[in-house]
């Protein structure tokens, strides 16, 4: 067969790893070629990938999405493509368990987009589609020959269902119109400028900041892994030497299980894997084994280059020049991470600038183009876009003030909780990414406001709290709720000073007051809603002991109080990470305390120690108590081992107390 040559290349998604290895390869081989990347500029896609070809005369950049049918015909046509190599996807698989419409629409719908301008136009030569050995499924482990092209395709992820689902597409407008398609099939790859959310520049990055590393399951996986460079080779190949209507497989058949790299990469940083390397939660359904039949590709002419020791050592050198690629990705080196899809994600120009310039920004020397739009000249998106109601109550105040300070763009709610049409106004208007529900009624000024005023407290505390889940649901936007704790209370199961607190999973046991009745009522149903995540918030403590609504500042007015122990909730260390739990996309109920117990005296003492020496307070029995309250106080000790595990730096009660409340304002000499 005669050897391809094209003229004018189209290639998707080569801001991304794979594809700006291929790009530049070509850009710097082939100075005849017309190469036009076409990339969204997604979260794992930077512009820094592509410096190597800046001021080449073959290389424009086009910020597009290859689902815009009209921006995908146009560029067919205007620069003359005859050769397409599709590449742009979404390709991680803890992503696509957590939001597998966005991997239907990237993986299915874009490549159907570029099809049918393929159809339309009728000037392509060659169609490289690019998909992946995960649509093989598991290949069984004591397997000596690997899948060949022509094995049968078994997904068993939401990820590698949608390439497959592409790939039938791909094969379907070969037959049916004659497009001159070609598939390839591939191992991983790593190496340079890949982001980190995949396994081997994670524990690299995880490595260079002295951290665990954290395996899925037991590590016995087995993957095999190909360095970018020999993979942009092998892609140089089949378009110059494949097959019109063909598969090819781009593998190895060295395989390694997950815990030997892990432990490879212990070795290069000197770090013992026995206390460096953790083991998590696997995934859903995590395939054991991939093995490929790599022969037909060999035959024209390919065959790995890198040793396994030599690209690892390579990608290693590579990011501790670069630690900073990427920005920040500590939401991508989780066990689990959860990386929001969105359009348009950080933009990384170009020249290595990470700052912000408007969408349409285009330097002439780098032959960038950006299609003229209704968003041109707008400033180019954050990642994250909080909308937060309860704008005058406390918590919802200080949710303000942290976003201002992460820089996290936010706005308040300006609708009601129970009016529906106001809700979905805002979110229209908006446009978040998250939604933060603080708004609801406590009581003025405490819960025993609630029993004489049940409707309202119903209309907002489950009602309103209620209608906002529904509407963020129907939306696909997670809500962060802000609950309470105080729906459980002392009992034989769980006795004071026992150390033994309430779980998430158990039944709420307080019916005391109003107030805690109808927050246990929404908690139930909030159950049915898998975009909710409850954070039960008690006795809130801030390092502003002058708001009236601080636990400190409340029982530092009182004249008696009660001597008990509770869990409570520092807010100056906790709010920070309900930030992080909505990064991290995280659901359910959780117990948002503190670890620990403290009880009101413990309190009042570091009070007296820090703040006042002066201070004087006196005892009364909850018998007592109860006599000058309207309704009954819950008192018990949350489990927050669950958060505890998620988050190891969380502090115990009594040492946030003093970190977080009493230090501070001892410096200070404030009250």
């Amino acid at each position: 067969m005669a050897a391809y040559t094209p003229k004018n290349i189209l290639i998707t998604g080569a801001a991304g790893f794979i594809a700006s290895h291929v790009a530049n390869r070509l850009i710097r081989n082939y100075p005849n070629y017309k190469i036009v990347v076409l990339d969204k500029l997604d979260y794992c896609s930077n512009l820094k990938n592509l410096l190597p070809s800046k001021s080449s005369p073959n290389f424009k950049f086009v910020k597009g999405d290859i689902g815009s049918a009209d921006l995908v015909n146009y560029l067919l046509i205007t620069e003359s493509i005859d050769t397409i190599m599709h590449f742009a996807a979404q390709t991680h698989v803890d992503n696509s368990f957590g939001n597998s419409f966005e991997f239907t629409k990237n993986n299915i719908y874009g490549t159907h987009v570029l099809l049918e301008a393929c159809k339309v136009t009728g000037q392509i030569r060659r169609f490289i589609h690019v998909s992946t050995d995960e649509v093989y499924g598991e290949t069984d482990e004591d397997a000596v020959v690997g899948n060949h092209e022509a094995s049968q395709l078994l997904p068993t992820n939401p990820y590698s269902a949608t390439k497959a689902g592409a790939e039938m597409l791909v094969m379907a407008y070969g037959r049916s119109y004659g497009l001159p398609v070609i598939t390839t099939r591939g191992n991983n790859v790593y190496g340079p400028n890949q982001f980190p959310e995949k396994l081997i520049p994670k524990f690299i990055l995880l490595a260079m900041q002295g951290k665990v590393l954290p395996i899925h399951g037991d590590g016995s996986n087995v993957r095999s892994y190909l360095y970018c460079e020999d993979v942009a080779e092998a892609f140089e190949v089949i378009l110059h030497k494949g097959e019109v209507g063909h598969v090819y497989n781009v593998g190895t058949k060295k395989e390694r299980r997950v815990i030997d790299v892990a432990k490879d990469i212990c070795r290069l940083f000197s770090m013992d894997p026995e206390t460096s390397i953790k083991f998590v939660d696997n995934r859903p359904f995590n395939d054991q084994r991939y093995f490929l039949d790599d022969q037909k590709l060999k035959v024209l002419g390919w065959s790995e280059r890198t040793t396994w020791e030599e690209g690892l050592k390579k990608t290693m050198e590579w990011y501790i020049k670069n630690p900073d690629w990427w920005g920040d990705v500590s939401g991508a080196l989780l066990p689990h991470p959860r990386m929001l899809m969105m359009p348009g994600g950080m933009e990384r120009h170009i020249d290595g600038s990470e700052d912000e310039k408007p969408a349409s920004y285009a330097a002439s020397n780098t032959k960038m183009v950006v299609p003229s739009s209704k968003t041109a000249g707008t400033q180019q998106k954050h990642p994250f876009k909080f909308l937060i109601y309860g704008r005058t109550g406390w918590i919802g105040g200080l949710l303000g003030k942290l976003c201002e300070k992460q820089g996290i763009p936010y706005e308040y709610g300006k609708g009601r909780l129970q009016d529906r049409s106001s809700l979905i106004a805002d979110i229209q208007s908006v446009k978040p990414t998250h939604v933060f529900n603080a708004a609801g009624v406590t009581g003025r000024p405490n819960v025993d406001w609630c029993e004489s005023h049940k409707t309202e407290t119903i209309r907002t505390n489950v009602a309103g709290t209620l209608t906002l889940a529904d509407v963020c649901r129907e939306n696909g936007l997670l809500m962060i709720n802000y609950a309470t704790g105080c729906i459980f209370e002392y009992d034989a199961a769980h006795p004071e000073d026992s150390g033994i607190g309430f779980k998430e999973e158990d039944k709420p046991n307080f019916t005391g007051s109003f107030y805690s009745k109808t927050k246990a009522m929404v908690e139930e149903l909030l159950k049915e809603y898998d975009n909710v995540c409850t954070l039960r918030v008690r006795m809130p403590i801030s390092s502003d002991l002058n708001n009236p609504r601080n636990f400190i500042t409340k029982i530092s007015r009182y004249n008696k109080v009660v001597n008990i122990p509770n869990s409570m909730t520092i807010l100056d260390e906790l709010l920070p990470i309900s930030i992080e739990m909505a990064k991290r996309n995280l659901r359910g109920i959780w117990n948002f305390t503190n670890p620990g117990v403290v009880s009101h005296n413990e309190i009042l003492e570091m009070y007296r120690d820090y703040i006042d020496p002066s201070f004087k307070w006196n005892n009364f029995t909850l018998e007592e108590q109860a006599k000058v309250i309207v309704a009954p106080r819950s008192n018990n000790e949350m489990d927050a081992s669950k958060l505890k595990k998620e988050f190891p730096e969380l502090l115990p009660i009594k040492e946030s107390l003093i970190k977080y409340v009493f230090e501070p304002n001892k410096k200070t000499g404030k009250k």
